[in-house]
């Protein structure tokens, strides 16, 4: 050995059957290459000094960025710190995918793995990773950086992890910021925040009412809101019971009571959560009951479209009752409805004139009488009253309107909704299926 003749100093320990010897002395000049074989054919070292050797030489190759070697020789010397990385190098994540579920829980390497993972944007086998070593708070923080918000709610849900709502409100920013709304209030409704999702439907539902657009979708989106603010009451009724079993007081008023303080500000869309939908489902209503020809159905359900001129412009309202009157040989009705026309200020003068002249036309040839003047008795004070009225003019009874076919409901028994509670003539509800305002399976 001093002298550098390595092979024959190695042959004379062979020679002395001493083959420890030979082992050390290739250790020492990091010959691992010769130290495996030594210790392969019988050399007397123990698993360890082998593993030890295996790790030499996958330390050898990956030196010189051969990891396809290196990895072989890591898998027999059971280095998986090293193995990782190789795998990471060699972008073998289905390797890296293997180690995760081959390692036991809470290894020190599973945090590493997770951050390779995300840093290559593979957020469910970061999450994974970040899981398997209770790292929630980690795996969360991935998927926020990812933009897998999504994944980062349902993380947040399913351990309990406290900052939900603050994730939960910077997904929906993210999500509005990039214009998806629609994205934004399914992620409100699947958290169980019915009341933000009501709100941002209630704007887009707004937002498509003010640009004048399809009727039915409007009426749809308002409908959504209804079932969203629906889904709250039910809610904040649970919690109140939950809370009633703990004071044994389980009071459902309880529940109203919190939900006033709780959203003050919400009042507007708690008190009229059906109010856009009823109107367009009576607005709708009314245009399909015309062109099927049922003229006194159409005006009757036309004339209750006056208690929602907030929601519907105006100009469409008495635009439909004038036709609808008119179709009906109601010109009494049809003279008001023009009179309501001409006084709107939108109007341009042009189109002012336009209804003058028309009027003009109509009552030139009948005079603004109604030729039918149908009369009902009012159930609570017996008094007359116009068969298409919703109040008793003379009682001050206000009755509700069949959903079906727009007329007053003045019998006692009636069909209600579960879900919307509104109101039907129990003879028109029969034949059908779904309520006809909120589509919920009767």
């Amino acid at each position: 050995s001093y002298f550098r003749r390595y092979e024959d100093a190695e042959r004379i320990y062979l020679d002395m059957d001493r083959r420890d010897l030979a082992v050390s002395l290739r250790k020492k000049l990091g010959d691992w290459f010769k130290v495996i074989h030594l210790l392969k054919n019988g050399g007397g070292g123990d698993d360890v000094q082998l593993e030890e050797a295996w790790n030499a030489v996958g330390d050898y190759y990956a030196d010189r960025q051969k990891w396809s070697q290196a990895v072989t020789y890591y898998v027999q010397g059971r280095n998986q710190e090293r193995l990782a990385e190789c795998y990471y190098m060699l972008e073998d994540y289905g390797g890296l995918q293997k180690m995760v579920s081959a390692l036991p829980e809470n290894h020190k390497l599973l945090p590493e793995i997770a951050a390779m993972f995300a840093n290559v944007g593979m957020s469910e086998q970061a999450v994974e990773a970040y899981t398997k070593c209770n790292r929630v708070k980690a795996a969360i923080d991935s998927c926020v950086h990812l933009n897998q918000w999504n994944m980062a709610i349902e993380l947040a849900k399913t351990h309990n992890v406290q900052e939900i709502d603050v994730l939960l409100k910077k997904y929906a920013q993210h999500l509005l910021e990039k214009k998806k709304v629609l994205n934004a209030i399914e992620l409100y409704r699947k958290a169980g925040h019915f009341m933000d999702a009501a709100k941002l439907m209630f704007k887009i539902a707004d937002d498509q009412r003010k640009n004048h657009k399809n009727p039915l979708t409007i009426k749809k989106m308002y409908v959504l809101e209804g079932l969203l603010v629906e889904q709250y009451h039910e809610t904040m009724k649970l919690t109140s019971r939950a809370k009633g079993k703990n004071k044994q007081v389980a009071s459902a008023l309880a529940g109203f009571l919190e939900e006033d303080v709780s959203s003050l500000s919400d009042t507007k869309i708690i008190d009229n959560a059906w109010r856009g939908a009823e109107a367009y489902h009576f607005y709708i209503l009314a245009q399909r009951q015309l062109y099927d020809g049922y003229v006194d159905a159409a005006m009757r359900t036309a004339l209750h479209l006056r208690d929602f001129e907030d929601v519907i412009d105006p100009i469409n309202i008495y635009s439909l009752l004038a036709l609808a009157a008119c179709s009906n040989r109601a010109f009494n009705v049809c003279s008001k409805a023009f009179i309501k026309l001409e006084s709107q200020e939108s109007l341009t003068s042009e189109q002012k004139q336009q209804y003058e002249e028309l009027a003009m036309e109509i009552f030139t040839k009948h005079s603004p009488k109604d030729i039918r003047t149908n009369k009902v008795d009012c159930p609570n004070c017996a008094s007359q009253m116009p068969d298409w009225s919703t109040v008793c003019p003379s009682c001050d009874t206000k009755y509700p309107t069949c959903i079906v076919t727009g007329r007053p409901i003045l019998e006692y028994q009636f069909w209600m909704c579960l879900i919307c509670k509104h109101r039907a003539l129990q003879s028109e509800i029969t034949h059908r299926k779904t309520c006809p305002l909120c589509h919920v399976i009767i």
